[in-house]
């Protein structure tokens, strides 16, 4: 009877709240009649201050109890005694050599139970973030001072097979906002689950399906949005690895296209290491086309290629760049470069981060790239500069400052972007 399986009992007991007549309906466990000796023991306990009586905070010598009621109240008794005298200790070893046998049945429920809580993981973080933005004041804008939460689950089903779940809430301080799916290219951020896939492996490969955020490549340029699909991967040797993709936007530039729910995405990745400092990444890809009522192509392309690499330059530098090209007539090309130095750690306080990057984003030139909150927009290029910075563990700080030129259906105009977020993971 190890001190794990004690403190399991006592939690188990806390949280259920065992009662007489819950446990002693599962077996034929008679009760303990109140004269038996261990209630006196039990109230010499109590008066020592070594156990508060039952788990509810009583001790209810006037009445029967099931010996399981009693085993919890043991449990208690064994976990708080390690400091007490010999007597005490004594009078507690007693009463572990009479409720042996109700110690043990609780210790197989805790193992139940344990294992029940381990195929459940949650995870996620709560944001709080401001923008200083002169896009606000062009038509169309998304305000971006909110706060916002994204909660994700992941549940064992089988070995080497996961459910996950994930639910995004965002709620503006300075406007009302209700985001629907379709809404601006965004993705549902209501409260409810909008994404939900399952990932496992046959054999020596991986699969992942369902309605989830995709990224590929390094930096998210090629694709990195919400959508219907299949991936299936392996390591087809030492430090490679190939991926097909089928995917269905959901989320994106390809979702706010006059057919855009029909467009699919389907295509090849390759991944793997150059020597022992740099990576590369080359993805091709082949996707149907959205016309508008004319008949007129809306996106301009069927394929796209990408290629990017990722090196180690120095001690805490890294470099990482990416060139996609498209079959578009025009803006057919989407480029960024970014530099990282050091990088945070959530479990290391004080650690931080600092890059500079630099995108120029053609009209078509990807699909549809991670825009990362609208501060990576389509047609656009520029430059931007940031620091990260963990002041507490679990707790990541990043601002940054971005200065571009964009392109919409209003015109080209100039932009300054100032952004500060906190995230609170979990």
């Amino acid at each position: 009877m190890n001190k794990k399986f004690l403190s399991a009992a006592v939690t188990v007991a806390l949280a259920a709240g065992i009662s007489g007549t819950a446990l002693a309906a599962e077996g034929s466990l008679a009760d303990v009649p109140k004269d038996h000796w261990s209630y006196a023991a039990i109230d010499m306990l109590v008066q020592d201050g070594i156990i508060e009586g039952n788990p509810d905070g009583t001790f209810e010598g006037g009445r029967a109890m099931s010996r399981y009621e009693m085993a919890a109240i043991v449990a208690r008794a064994v976990e708080n005694s390690k400091d007490a005298d010999l007597k005490t200790k004594g009078l507690v070893e007693m009463l572990k050599t009479e409720y042996d046998t109700e110690l043990e049945r609780l210790d197989a429920r805790v193992d139940s139970i344990e294992k029940r809580l381990d195929n459940v993981m949650l995870s996620g973080f709560v944001r709080a973030k401001y923008d200083s933005d002169s896009l606000e004041d062009r038509p169309g804008d998304d305000n971006n001072k909110h706060f916002y939460m994204n909660l994700e689950g992941k549940m064992a089903v089988a070995p080497g097979w996961d459910a996950h779940f994930q639910s995004e809430t965002r709620k503006g301080y300075t406007v009302n906002q209700s985001w629907r799916e379709g809404d601006n290219g965004s993705a549902d951020q209501d409260g409810t689950f909008q994404r939900i896939w399952v990932e496992g492996k046959v054999g020596k490969v991986n699969v992942t399906t369902g309605t989830k955020w995709w990224g590929l490549g390094f930096q998210n340029v090629p694709f990195g949005h919400a959508a219907d699909g299949i991936s299936v991967d392996t390591d087809f040797t030492e430090g490679w690895n190939a991926k097909a993709f089928y995917l269905r936007p959901r989320q994106g530039d390809l979702v706010t296209m006059a057919k855009g729910s029909n467009i699919t995405i389907a295509g090849l990745n390759v991944t793997g290491k150059l020597g022992h400092a740099v990576e590369t990444s080359l993805t091709y890809a082949h996707n149907t086309e959205s016309e508008n009522a004319a008949g007129v192509s809306e996106q301009g392309m069927s394929n796209m290629w990408a290629a990017e690499a990722k090196a180690q330059v120095a001690k805490n530098l890294e470099l990482i760049g990416t060139y996609t090209r498209t079959n578009a007539d025009s803006g057919n090309t989407s480029k960024e470069v970014r530099l990282n130095y050091k990088g945070t750690d959530l479990n290391d306080a004080g650690s931080f981060g600092i890059y500079g990057r630099y995108f120029s984003f053609g009209h078509h030139g990807d699909y549809s790239h991670d825009d990362e909150w609208g501060s990576l927009p389509g047609n656009a290029k520029g430059w931007g500069l940031g620091v990260k910075y963990v002041p507490y563990k679990n707790i990541e700080w990043e601002t940054f400052y971005s200065q571009q030129k964009n392109h919409d259906d209003h015109g080209e105009f100039d932009r300054n972007l100032f952004r500060t977020q906190v995230d609170f993971h979990f």
